[in-house]
């Protein structure tokens, strides 16, 4: 399996979720290398956009 992206859209989306996430914590992200953020910082950006599908799936339930 390739780490491409079946729908080329969806690499977009997921862009931009990424970066509404990290602005909700204040963690500032660039476009393209970020690997000068912390474990920490990475950890919640990927905390908030877990919570934040979460609450979506949630949302959906209802």
């Amino acid at each position: 399996m390739s780490n491409k992206n079946v729908v080329p859209e969806a690499r977009e989306a997921l862009n931009r979720f990424k970066m509404e996430a990290a602005s909700e914590v204040g963690v500032n992200l660039k476009q393209g290398y970020n690997g000068d953020l912390t474990s920490k910082q990475a950890g919640s950006v990927g905390g908030q956009m877990v919570k934040k599908m979460i609450k979506q799936y949630e949302e959906n339930m209802k």
